[in-house]
């Protein structure tokens, strides 16, 4: 070969070498460019588009203090998200001092949890028993009343899963069911209705002297947050379960649910089975105080000092309380309190 062929060999090579070369700049430019795109894109989206679904509970607090690595995603959350989340942990240990104390002296504890659909009284049990010994806490949500249990007197089905000596029970809705919800959708008479107002304050009358230690709650949610919180189950598949043709129906009839509240409180308010109102439109802030509420009445080893369980008195408000401003607003619904 002569070193002019050589030449013109080495020449051809390198333009082919340089038409590929030129050939991927190209194609990387093209992917470039659709990159930068895609990325302006991503930078334009919110972070709500992108991410919908909400931590577990809990979460944040316990990840505060993690550090940083490869395999570990940073996320935001409120500040506000922290604070409660941190102050429910050291309320939920409080309730385990209360818990053994229970246990150690064979106290009884019930706790009725009564108000309108959808205004929290189901979340704030959940955290009140999170943490707890299930061998010594009950929750009781029955069912509607079979046949049987019709032709009975009617506390007889609620009287069977009264606490023994050591047991913190729950009830999700109790006897009070016929005091409102009953009473509004016609599933009992008048004369039953009025007739249990009358009995009520006797039969608790008698727990309380038999020494149990009695607590009724009413969580009281305002219409248009029970409206949001309705539409917010329509959606929600993890919630279907807390609709039913009676929630439906809670919004149609707020008013006859108002005027049955305030008799309610009027006829079985008493010294020693007080009502305790819990605004809960904030539904952090109704289980906070709640359970800060509970903690409070208890006595029990170790227990925190009384500034750490003091009660916002814009969430917790007495019966008696809620009575007067229920009289002076009576006809004003707007005003009025769920």
């Amino acid at each position: 070969m002569t070193k002019e062929k050589a030449k013109k060999i080495k020449k051809r090579s390198k333009g082919l070498i340089k038409s590929r070369n030129s050939n991927q700049i190209s194609v990387k430019g093209k992917d470039s460019s659709k990159a930068k795109k895609t990325d302006t894109n991503d930078k334009n989206k919110k972070p709500e588009e992108k991410h919908k679904k909400k931590l577990s509970e809990h979460t944040a607090f316990k990840n505060i203090n993690k550090k940083e690595k490869k395999n570990r995603q940073p996320v935001w959350v409120k500040k506000s998200t922290l604070k409660y989340e941190e102050e429910l942990h050291n309320l939920q240990i409080e309730l385990l001092k209360m818990q053994r104390d229970v246990r150690r002296h064979g106290l009884r504890l019930l706790l009725l949890f009564e108000g309108r659909d959808a205004a929290g009284k189901g979340g704030t049990i959940k955290r009140f028993i999170e943490h707890l010994n299930p061998r010594g806490t009950r929750v009781v949500a029955l069912l509607t009343p079979s046949n049987t249990e019709t032709t009975q007197w009617y506390f007889q089905r609620y009287m069977q899963h009264l606490p023994s000596a050591g047991e913190i029970v729950l009830f999700d809705r109790s006897w009070y069911n016929r005091a409102m919800v009953e009473a509004v959708m016609g599933f009992c008479t008048d004369e039953q209705n009025k007739r249990f107002l009358k009995d009520v304050p006797m039969l608790e009358e008698m727990l309380v002297k038999d020494g149990i230690m009695l607590f009724k709650f009413f969580f009281s949610v305002s219409k248009d947050e029970q409206l949001r919180r309705f539409q917010s189950r329509e959606t929600d598949l993890l919630k279907q379960y807390k609709i039913s043709p009676v929630d439906r129906m809670a919004q149609e009839k707020w008013d006859d649910y108002t005027v049955r509240k305030f008799q309610m409180l009027n006829e079985t308010n008493r010294t020693l089975a007080p009502w305790i109102i819990i605004r809960s439109d904030n539904k952090k802030l109704a289980r906070l105080n709640c359970i800060k509420h509970i903690l409070s009445k208890v006595d029990y080893k170790d227990k925190v000092s009384d500034e750490e369980l003091q009660t916002d008195p814009q969430i917790v408000v007495s019966g008696i309380d809620e009575i007067r401003f229920m009289e002076d607003h009576l006809l004003d619904s707007l005003i009025l309190p769920g």
